[in-house]
């Protein structure tokens, strides 16, 4: 894998120098050719200038005047540009910078460090997909799947998607305070101490070093003490804008970004203070733990950056800021309550059980809410979709939002849950959610912010690679383990072996193997995307339209060319 990722990275790269030979090679022919130009020429562009520019006036078709094609639509009807089948898609908004350069710089490093753990983090996960297939590719105990599988998923919570969205409400809360205030060298030490924490983590988890207690939690405390250090650290630094805000009312996007900072600080101290993890209670700790991180950190965190970066991308404001605050209250009355709906039939108490459920069912007042002002944001602004390449990951993602969150609460029933838990069924759900809402949010979010900060704009045609196979990916792995989970759950409920679920899935292991490498793939072409978004050099542009023509002909006119 390793060999093969430094292959096409060679491949890439040779691709790259190659297209700038090219680029430049038709620069410099093109300066001669310009540099030639005659004046009939001159005038022959001079007048399609005047042809592009031109107004009508609504009685060019009355009396007797001459027919005309003062605005040059019949010309090169026969030419085609580029392949009708992939079509170049625009950003919807522009490219104007509004924080300073070193803010910009601090958000970057944040993003950059977590595109590095999406790599890192996602080839411990395909590797360790490949081993369902595979189980005896090798024996290397720092790759077996039990330390290859808290590998993955830590790197990607605690090093991507953590990363990302501090970096991005970097951005979003100064902007909607209308106030840049924060101590910058603090928001350093904070990616220092993240960034730190995950890579000590990764390296303890490999070595069979870990926190066997629960799922999410394998970082032993001091290493997740240091994260929990370095995320208090940005939120304190969030909460300088908010209190010097220049308008009144704090913007919901903050609501949720100031929440979620505030709530995961304390699910790390409640989730590694071992005063109540004894017996019962470690068991209540960890599906406090575990859905507390989800529910009030990711999903709290991309909510708030979703109601600042959808209006922005639709030019259109929120469809109902009523709804917002709705979704954002009951979200907060009924997520902290379902974390025990992981443990139906456990030793815990019934009445907490059912309260679980109870919560379970309430969590779609919060899904709906939110997912209805998202949509009905979209109302007028559909033809967007067919024309920007950030909105289709804006909109999957909402879909993915509802279907995720709306499954969660299906599984919580007592009869689903004796169905599908401890399946693979479960495994799906988890990728649905922090794939398809929380990965393809932070991409939309990332397609949409990065441009802005350097000004550079990502290969249009990669991008929409980088989509359709993660999309494509997913697809093919959520509804393979859909499928496969519950088919095994009811041969489980029929009382037979556990060896036949094993072979029952081992087909749609496979798909999971196929759709995970489309989308590790997909994670390369972003890392790829994101390098070019924010190289130092300038591309090589060549005039076209007859203005840049004319422009560049103004620009040699009283200088020699230097081939």
């Amino acid at each position: 894998m390793i060999i093969v990722a430094g292959l096409i990275i060679v491949v890439l790269k040779f691709l790259s120098i190659y297209n700038n030979i090219l680029r430049r090679r038709e620069s410099r022919e093109t300066q001669k050719e310009i540099e030639s130009l005659s004046p009939e020429e001159l005038k022959v562009y001079e007048q399609r200038e005047r042809e592009i520019k031109a107004e009508l006036y609504g009685n060019e078709l009355s009396g007797n005047v001459p027919p005309s094609d003062e605005k040059g639509v019949i010309q090169n009807i026969n030419y085609v540009e580029e392949l009708r089948v992939f079509p170049t898609k625009r950003r919807t908004s522009s490219l104007q910078k509004y924080t300073s350069s070193e803010l910009n710089k601090l958000i970057l490093y944040f993003l950059g460090t977590a595109i590095f753990w999406l790599i890192i983090g996602t080839t411990f996960g395909l590797y360790a997909g490949i081993k369902y297939v595979a189980p005896d590719v090798e024996h290397t105990s720092w790759l077996s799947f039990g330390r290859l599988r808290p590998a993955h998923t830590n790197a990607v919570f605690w090093g991507w998607a953590s990363l990302a969205m501090v970096g991005l409400s970097y951005y979003v809360v100064t902007r909607v305070s209308n106030v840049e205030n924060y101590n910058i060298k603090q928001g350093y030490l904070s990616l220092i101490l993240i960034n730190a924490a995950v890579l000590a983590g990764t390296i303890s988890v490999l070595a069979g070093v870990n926190n066997g207690g629960g799922e999410y939690r394998e970082y032993i405390w001091p290493i997740m003490i240091t994260f929990g250090i370095g995320i208090a650290l940005s939120t304190h630094n969030l909460f300088r804008p908010v209190t010097k805000r220049t308008t009144k009312e704090i913007y919901i996007s903050n609501w949720y970004i100031i929440s979620g900072a505030m709530f995961i600080v304390i699910v790390i101290l409640v989730g590694y203070i071992p005063l109540w993890q004894d017996g019962v209670g470690e068991t209540i700790t960890q599906g406090y733990y575990m859905h507390q991180a989800i529910g009030m950190w990711f999903m709290m965190i991309n909510l708030g950056l979703m109601y600042y970066f959808l209006p922005q991308q639709l030019n259109k404001p929120i469809y109902s800021y009523s709804l917002g605050a709705l979704a954002f209250w009951t979200h907060i009355l009924f997520y902290t309550l379902i974390g025990t709906h992981h443990f139906i039939f456990s030793a815990i108490p019934w009445r907490l059980q059912t309260t679980a459920i109870i919560a379970s069912a309430g969590m779609l007042i919060p899904v709906a809410a939110g997912t209805t002002n998202f949509i009905l944001t979209f109302n007028g602004a559909w033809y967007q979709l067919k024309t920007s390449y950030t909105l289709p990951f804006y909109f999957m993602s909402i879909i993915f939002y509802f279907t995720g969150s709306f499954q969660g609460t299906v599984e919580a029933f007592r009869y689903t849950n004796l169905l599908w838990h401890f399946t693979d069924f479960t495994v799906s759900h988890s990728h649905l959610t922090m794939y398809g809402i929380i990965t393809f949010m932070i991409w939309a979010f990332c397609y949409t912010l990065i441009p802005r900060l350097t000004g550079k704009e990502p290969p249009k045609l990669l991008v929409g690679i980088h989509f359709w196979l993660a999309l494509i990916g997913l697809l093919f792995y959520v509804i393979a383990l859909m499928i496969g989970g519950t088919q095994t759950g009811l041969m489980w409920m029929k009382k037979k072996p556990f060896i036949d679920g094993v072979i029952n899935m081992f087909p749609f292991w496979l798909w999971r193997a196929i759709g995970g490498t489309m989308m590790w793939i997909s994670h390369l072409i972003f890392a790829y995307n994101f390098y070019r978004m924010v190289r130092p050099k300038d591309d090589i542009k060549v005039p076209k339209t007859p203005a840049e023509i004319l422009a560049a002909k103004r620009q040699l006119k009283n200088t020699e060319f230097n081939p």
